[in-house]
């Protein structure tokens, strides 16, 4: 064989595909998850629909309570004994302790103590649920920001050059304590030029 016979073959460079950053933005924002199928990334799909079914069971969570518990509220402060939703809501006590409708003018002293704390408790609770409905609201929000963030990031990391220059390793550590020696973890990045 001689030096004429031999051939170099080169080596085709990979095609890869580019992503558009504004294309990824734009699908994810016209319909969420839209930019994760346009970047190839379907593991992300039933994450992003995941993140906004966990947030709108909570809005409906906290909004069904929010309605059961103002309604209470209402029905016990209105002084008509055929509205008593918030029997319901009042669990361990007896009615005649707490409810001033059953009482005539002079209403007895524990029992206008107990209706004051049965309606703090009301409001406190009508309070809590209207905050966590508003925030998981809120949360809505956020999540669809953070999904059209993640396909813009996505998109515009997708050509990123990993090179073999960077190493990053991770390895356990003694930490030494005062009386005891703890373990750690130390993370350890070497760049090669």
């Amino acid at each position: 064989m001689t030096a004429q016979d031999t051939t170099v073959v080169a080596e085709k460079p990979k095609k890869t595909r580019q992503f558009f950053p504004m294309k990824a933005t734009m699908l994810s924002a016209a319909l969420p998850g839209f930019g994760q199928i346009y970047n190839r990334k379907y593991w992300k799909i039933p994450l992003v629909y995941a993140g906004f079914g966990a947030l709108g069971y909570s809005v409906v969570f906290n909004a069904t309570n929010y309605n059961k518990f103002i309604k209470g509220y209402q029905d016990f402060t209105d002084n008509i004994l055929q509205t008593d939703s918030y029997l319901k809501l009042i669990r361990g006590m007896a009615r005649s302790s707490y409810d001033p409708v059953l009482y005539s003018t002079p209403i007895p002293t524990d029992v206008a103590t107990n209706a004051q704390w049965v309606k703090d408790g009301l409001l406190r609770q009508v309070d809590y649920f209207k905050k966590y409905r508003d925030l998981s609201i809120i949360g809505i929000g956020a999540w669809y920001l953070v999904s059209i963030l993640d396909a813009n990031v996505d998109a515009s990391l997708s050509d990123y050059d990993i090179s073999e220059n960077i190493n990053l390793t991770f390895a356990p550590v003694q930490v030494p304590c005062y009386y005891f020696t703890g373990v750690g973890m130390s993370v350890i990045l070497r760049i090669n030029f």
